[in-house]
Formats: C-alpha cells, structure tokens, sequence
C-alpha cells in the first residue's frame, strides 16, 4: 500500500472510532436519562446499542491488527494505531457501564424513586462532556485539550462523594431504601469509572502526540 493509500486507512480508523465513541455518548446520556424518567423502553435500546458495540470494537481491532501486519509503521504512525487499539478498548467499557445503568432502571421499574435524581446526571453529563473532549482532543491531536479534559476528573469524583453521602444518610434514616440506594451508588460508581476511562483516552492522546507516557488518574 503506497503512502496515499495509509493515509487514507489512518484517517477510515479515526472516524470509525469516532463513530464507536458517539454511539457509546448516546447511551451514557439515553441510560441515566432512562434511570430519571423510568423509561424502561429507553434502557432497552441502550442494552441493544451495546452488541453493536461489541460488534464495531472488533470490527476496528480487526483494521488496527491488519494495518500493523501489512504496513509495519513506525514512529507517531505504530502510536497512532496503538492509540486506536486502546481507546476503543476504553470506549468499550464505557459501553458495558451505560449498559450496567440501563440494567438498574429495567431493575428499578414501579418503584419509585427515593429522591429525585440531579447529582446523578450531573456526574453524567460531565463524564459525557469528557468524553466529547476527548475524542476531540484524539481527532485534533490537541494535548492541552486532553490536559484540560483530564481537570474534570476531579469534579466527578467530588460529586460522586457527594452522592454516596446522601444515600448513606438515607439508608440510615429508612432501612427500606437501603436496596434502592444501593443500587444509585452502583451507578454513581459506573459514571465515575465512565470519567476514568475519559482520563485514560486523554493519555493516549498525549503519548500519541508526544511520544510519552503520562499517569493522569491519580
């Protein structure tokens, strides 16, 4: 494959990750939405977006593995498809937590909800904004967006603190809503490894771009 030709592959792998990472966005958003409204029909079409997940992360291995036995790159070109190979491996988690969270509202059907949920889809929204980031960080090979993107983190894991808190004050006032809140924690949990797996994407853009390796989740 002449060099034209390469080009044109590296640049076919980056939208179908970008197409894998928009998909995953969606569901983020559609399962905690579906979670608020108790819209057990909308986590049925978040757990069917994940086979196609699961069926797009093998599809675009299967692209990274091939480019790597037929054209040997080298240098930022091998950091470029390893990047690739890593972030769909991120998205694909993100995938797997969304559907966790969908599991939980088919889980909590009928039974109304102990609060009404805002810190929840606030976690979310700011993980879903990370996200976006991120990816936009990998398209533009930006590593102050990436840098900047990776900040967030820290406001995840506070109102995640914050979450726990007040659920745990509710299970010790109610014992009845002890399953309940137990259940919210879970998903507080998912949508702050979501973040994590964010920060993680905005490594892979520096060590893309730079060539080194950053820990940015301490």
């Amino acid at each position: 494959m002449i060099r034209h030709g390469f080009d044109e592959s590296l640049d076919g792998l980056q939208k179908d990750i970008l197409r894998m990472g928009k998909m995953v966005e969606e569901m983020l958003d559609k399962s905690v939405e579906s979670l608020k409204r108790q819209d057990t029909k909308m986590a049925e079409e978040v757990l069917r977006r994940e086979e196609q997940i699961d069926l797009l992360e093998q599809e675009i291995e299967q692209k990274c593995l091939s480019l790597i036995a037929t054209q040997q790159p080298l240098a930022k070109d091998l950091r470029k498809i390893a990047a690739g190979f890593k972030i769909i491996t991120d998205l694909e988690r993100m995938a797997d937590y969304s559907e966790d969270i969908a599991k939980v509202t088919i889980r909590l059907a009928g039974e109304p909800l102990i609060k009404p949920l805002i810190d929840i889809p606030r976690m979310s929204k700011l993980a879903g904004q990370m996200l976006s980031d991120a990816l936009d960080a990998y398209v533009r090979e930006d590593v102050e967006l990436a840098y900047r993107m990776c900040q967030n983190d820290d406001e995840v894991d506070h109102i995640y603190a914050q979450v726990i808190r007040e659920l745990l004050t509710y299970m010790m006032e109610n014992p009845r809503t002890i399953s309940q809140a137990t259940s919210l924690m879970f998903v507080g949990r998912y949508i702050e490894r979501i973040a994590d797996h964010a920060t993680n994407i905005g490594e892979r853009v520096i060590y893309l771009v730079t060539g080194v390796k950053k820990e940015l989740n301490d």
